[in-house]
């Protein structure tokens, strides 16, 4: 059951007003407040193996941020999600993050990137869920607990689609990416 408007403007209230403890970082994701302590360096070892790649081999110039909060619209009876990837993706353009308010829309947006830490199921479901309402084309999950790399594809409410390698095989990117990513570094 969904949240009344008064309450979810009072939640969204609340989380813009947090005040998120250092070393943590906070977002709201289908009405629920999720605090994330820093990342260890397998975390950060995984996306900086898919940046490199990204900017190396793929036929799309691309920028790339880490961290950076996207504003998604609400859903199901509850405030606008604030989501921040480990990785948000957009083709090169000159001012894609230069202006962007804390919490940007996610339009123009081309990837999301997340690597499982603490609440794997968070981003299992919770955040591709939230990434598919936001329209963004591609949502590329590593998925350390199942030693796996899914990029799902096709939004529509959810993912339509989805497309799974194991680490060490590699998963194929479609245009506008158009390469083979290698996760043989993910083991």
């Amino acid at each position: 059951m969904g949240l009344d408007p008064y309450t979810q403007k009072l939640l969204l209230d609340w989380f813009l007003d947090l005040d998120t403890p250092e070393g943590f970082r906070a977002e709201l994701i289908e009405g629920e407040f999720v605090l994330t302590p820093q990342p260890d360096g397998h975390h950060e070892h995984c996306i900086s193996r898919i940046v490199r790649q990204l900017h190396r081999r793929s036929q799309l110039d691309v920028l790339f941020s880490g961290n950076k909060g996207l504003r998604l619209g609400a859903a199901h009876g509850h405030p606008v999600d604030h989501v921040i990837p480990d990785g948000t993706i957009v083709a090169q353009e000159a001012r894609a993050f230069r202006g962007a308010p804390p919490w940007m829309p996610c339009e123009g947006v081309t990837m999301v990137l997340e690597v499982t830490f603490t609440r794997p199921k968070i981003d299992r479901v919770a955040k591709r869920r939230c990434y598919a309402r936001g329209g963004i084309p591609f949502y590329l999950l590593v998925d350390r607990g199942t030693s796996s790399t899914t990029l799902f594809t096709e939004p529509d409410g959810d993912y339509l689609r989805s497309r799974t390698a194991a680490f060490g095989r590699s998963l194929t990117l479609p245009d506008p990416f158009a390469f083979d990513l290698d996760t043989t570094d993910f083991l």
